[in-house]
């Protein structure tokens, strides 16, 4: 059975409700994650502070990781707009935009809850609009920023210096990399061209 999880950092969030309620977390998790994770971003951000800027190591983590899914926002309403995609195809573009918007909302909220300031989108992104002239350059140019996104959150996961925040963003890496599949099968290429990501 599957079970999709929208924001996956709610099933972290009702984990460490229920064990700090419980108190039972220091097993599994940190005084600051839980902190955190319980809505109480003061105390979150002083643990952040004895930690020697871990947390803030981490808000700028997040912060990137957000930057990059406000591109991707972005990206996909230019391929939208662009009236090159075929009615299927267009839907699934808006339901993945959908879920870069998911991906930076959770992210934003993330931030906040950790007392850093997330970035915002930039007024201009420069995007190769003049090459964008049938459905499949549309595609690819998706596929190649998602397949960016998944590097990105590979080299991103192992910094975190909360764990649970590093599994969070595996989640979110595991939706981008099933983008690119789709992307990939659309485009008549192998969906899963190795058996290893980088």
């Amino acid at each position: 059975m599957i079970v999709r999880i929208n924001n996956p950092f709610a099933a972290l969030e009702d984990l460490s409700r229920r064990r700090f309620l419980a108190g039972s977390t220091s097993a599994l998790l940190s005084a600051g994650t839980v902190a955190l994770l319980a809505g109480r971003p003061a105390l979150a951000a002083e643990h952040g502070k004895k930690k020697g800027g871990d947390a803030q190591s981490d808000v700028r983590i997040l912060n990137t990781a957000l930057g990059a899914e406000l591109e991707a926002i972005a990206a996909y309403s230019v391929g939208a707009g662009s009236g090159l995609l075929q009615k299927p195809i267009l839907d699934v573009a808006v339901q993945f935009q959908g879920q870069h918007k998911e991906h930076a909302d959770v992210l934003t909220q993330t931030i906040r809850k950790l007392g850093g300031t997330p970035v915002e989108a930039k007024s201009k992104y420069e995007f190769p609009t003049d090459k964008l002239k049938t459905q499949n350059d549309v595609l690819n140019f998706a596929a190649g920023l998602e397949r960016g996104a998944v590097s990105a959150y590979l080299g991103a996961v192992p910094l975190f210096h909360d764990r649970d925040l590093a599994k969070a963003a595996a989640s979110i890496l595991g939706d981008e990399a099933m983008h690119w599949a789709i992307l990939r099968q659309v485009l008549g290429e192998n969906p899963v061209p190795a058996a290893f990501v980088s």
